[in-house]
């Protein structure tokens, strides 16, 4: 089983570190492709308009002056011999929960993975500033395992959100979908020194739809949110309705 690894927090994130040493006792072979800096929010974006650059930080380990999504596209399309078996993303520093999926650079990196036709997880941690990146690690290596053993349709995506907590106060693992967030908080205006304006997007919105059965109701009882997302945008039960619709041009 070869292992590619990104994030989008940076090379050097603690997230990542102790995802590298959690799963190097899964793995055969572990490669670590991730952005330079943090790259939080870039979704899905490739860079296009320029060349990028590689640099091997340490053993295994590269760096990708781009976004999460240029590491796994480059990893995956020639940058190494041998191609790899799973893409895992993380452990990201916060949550990915609802629709913070749509911006997420973690949640991309997997998402790129599973669209060159790899097995992908993207591993979240719950809170501002976490501590237990132990407990996600675990939880990472037994997800991984289980996907070795136990592999889920190719189109999966598995989106996985865990408390910040001790392992051994976690309760159990959920099964769950995407629940909603209220819209974006006021976006915050400032001025730079010279009295221009600037402005700063606003915190994420609240918990809108978090009851049972969402990641947000599973991550708030202490359990380990497992959701499975896909690639595939198309709103089937609405195709019907939309060709009614078309025929009025």
């Amino acid at each position: 089983m070869r292992l590619l690894l990104s994030n989008d927090d940076g090379c050097h994130a603690p997230g990542l570190t102790a995802l590298r040493q959690a799963l190097a006792e899964v793995a055969d072979e572990l490669v670590t492709v991730a952005p330079d800096r943090n790259r939080s929010g870039a979704s899905n974006s490739l860079t296009l308009e320029r060349p990028l650059r590689v640099r091997q930080v340490e053993d295994r380990l590269y760096s990708v002056d781009g976004t999460p999504t240029d590491c796994v596209h480059l990893a995956t399309t020639g940058l190494f011999d041998d191609e790899a078996d799973m893409v895992v993303s993380g452990i990201n520093q916060g949550a990915n929960l609802g629709d913070d999926v749509l911006y997420s650079g973690t949640v991309a990196a997997a998402t790129e993975g599973r669209s060159l036709g790899l097995p992908a997880v993207a591993i979240s941690l719950i809170g501002e500033n976490p501590q237990h990146y132990d407990t996600a690690a675990r939880v990472a290596v037994s997800v991984v395992r289980l996907l070795i053993e136990h592999p889920l349709p190719a189109d999966t995506i598995l989106n996985v959100n865990v408390p910040d907590m001790a392992y051994e106060a976690l309760d159990g693992f959920a099964a769950t979908r995407l629940g909603h967030r209220h819209r974006a908080e006021r976006l915050v205006e400032d001025s730079d020194p010279r009295g221009r304006p600037i402005y700063w997007i606003g915190r994420a919105g609240g918990e809108a739809d978090a009851g049972p059965g969402t990641d947000f109701h599973a991550v708030a009882r202490g359990q380990v949110s497992i959701t499975p997302i896909q690639i595939d945008l198309t709103r089937h039960s609405a195709i019907d309705a939309v060709a009614d619709w078309v025929r009025r041009f």
